[in-house]
């Protein structure tokens, strides 16, 4: 895969060479920086604002190539709006706007960030922009070849410059900001990567490597799992040749005595559906359904990278569902770790049952002040939210509220949907304590429903990621088919209310 670009920060200084990003303002008023430019290149800035009629709307953006009168590549104008969308989110789509229009050169790239209405800038609201620019950048291609095209240069990795005022402030923040990046771009890799490169196994291995940040890392066998009645997440794994696995993150960032927060992750490695296997039509993408897991685990390096102060708990359970002679036939019964059996109705409601034993042995072992999963649970969850905004269920109000106030912050946004016993009863089974399927309607409630029997009175939120971990639209700061969805928004919300 190309490299992402190597980001630093320094004082502002006009460059002689490479390409370089200002602003401009909704009126199409340039900022003190690019007025500066526009005087080193003739006028070239004004002349092609005023030939495109450029607005200046927020995040869009004008290309100027070789402006005359220099010896620069081109200038890349990017536009601030009148401000409103400023926000903490607008920066990193600022970000991304500025590097999508900057090209793909290697040559060096200048960001002289301002505002045209000279207010100052933080240092957090550079590094978001940075954060922008290094999200927007990837790209995964590791599987072409290039065969039959002209052989090219292996490509380089991007210096960016971003020239601020007080831009050593501005670098210390971005080093936390680019823990976070990083975090996201793992989840990315892991969602993206076909499933006959990343079984249970190799997933297993990624989480790993987060050892080398500080993080603990522990894992249960089968014959461990067996050993502590997981049979609802064994089963699910009982029809594939890979092997089934729980893995422990531990960051240890908090002090010794403070509870942790737990967040566990659905990671099917790739789901056919299992014996009520899926049609065919689409089931390719059945890669990324272990796109829960790959958020926790890209979240678990963003803590550690950033040295967050909290003790954080990362789960995952990693199976694949696969059909064969050994694999749980619809109409099965499965005893939990919990004590709680379950009718398995639907072989393709296997998430769920993953989730069942990971969130009572983590309710059970670490007792966490809170518990939030991720999983691409349902595609009940895409009908009614659509891509935009992951589904929201929560036994806890305070919780749920901190959960929608950081996608509000971060652009990884969260919608509340309704609980209740009305919705609990549809889970009830009449051969075992309840089933693993609440019907065709409500199927996203009724799945939360589901799980809200593993967690008790612990405060809890389940995410489905369904619509936004894979395939959700292009925005300023991704342009991949996984999103790395999760990461910023659990990151955000330690950040907030959890680090002591």
């Amino acid at each position: 895969m190309a490299p992402l670009p190597n980001i630093s920060f320094s004082k502002s200084a006009l460059p002689t060479k490479g390409s370089v990003v200002v602003f401009s303002g909704s009126e199409s008023g340039l900022s003190e920086w690019a007025e500066k430019v526009d005087q080193a290149t003739g006028k070239a800035l004004s002349r092609a604002i005023k030939a495109a009629d450029f607005k200046g709307k927020f995040a869009s953006a004008l290309e100027v190539l070789a402006p005359g009168g220099s010896q620069l590549d081109r200038v890349v104008i990017v536009g601030t709006g009148d401000g409103a969308e400023l926000s903490e989110n607008g920066w990193p789509r600022l970000g991304g706007a500025a590097s999508g229009k900057s090209g793909g050169s290697t040559s060096a790239l200048t960001v002289l960030l301002d505002r045209p209405d000279g207010e100052a800038i933080s240092a957090e609201e550079a590094a978001d922009f940075a954060l922008g620019i290094k999200l927007r950048s990837y790209n995964f291609d590791k599987y072409k070849s290039g065969k039959g095209a002209p052989k090219k240069p292996k490509p380089r990795a991007r210096k960016v410059t971003i020239g601020v005022d007080g831009h050593l402030k501005a670098r210390n923040a971005w080093e936390s900001a680019e823990a976070v990046a990083d975090g996201a771009v793992l989840a990315r890799d892991l969602v993206n990567e076909p499933a006959n490169s990343l079984g249970t196994e190799e997933f297993t291995k990624q989480a790993r490597a987060l050892s080398k940040l500080g993080v603990k890392v522990d894992v249960l066998s089968e014959a461990q799992m067996k050993k502590l009645g997981m049979n609802a997440l064994l089963s699910v794994g009982d029809g594939s040749v890979r092997p089934s696995k729980l893995v422990i993150m531990h960051w240890k960032g908090g002090k010794a005595r403070q509870k942790p927060i737990a967040f566990v992750g659905k990671g099917v490695v790739f789901d056919t559906g299992g014996i009520s296997i899926k049609p065919a039509g689409g089931m390719e993408d059945m890669k990324g359904d272990m796109g829960g897991a790959a958020a926790v685990t890209g979240l678990m390096h963003a803590l550690a990278g950033r040295k967050a102060k909290v003790n954080a708990i990362g789960v995952i359970g990693l199976v694949e569902n696969m059909p064969d002679g050994n694999a749980t036939r619809p109409g099965d019964v499965v005893t939990s770790m919990s004590g709680q059996t379950i009718e398995v109705i639907n072989t393709d409601a296997e998430g769920r049952l993953v989730l069942a034993d990971a969130l009572w042995y983590t309710r059970d072992k670490f007792k966490p002040e809170i518990v939030v999963d991720l999983a691409t649970l349902t595609g009940a969850c895409i009908v009614a939210l659509g891509h935009h905004h992951a589904g929201l269920f929560s036994n806890d109000d305070e919780l749920s509220e901190r959960l929608s106030t950081a996608g509000q912050a971060t652009g990884e946004l969260v919608w509340r949907l309704p609980l209740g016993k009305d919705y609990d009863k549809l889970v009830d089974s009449k051969v075992a304590d309840m089933k693993n399927t609440g019907g065709r309607w409500g199927g996203a409630i009724t799945a939360a429903q589901f799980l809200k029997r593993f967690v008790e009175d612990t405060p809890w939120a389940h995410l489905d990621v369904a619509g936004t971990a894979m395939g959700s639209p292009s925005t300023e700061i991704n342009r991949s088919w996984a999103s790395g969805f999760g990461v910023r928004l659990l990151n955000r919300l330690v950040a907030d209310n959890y680090e002591k």
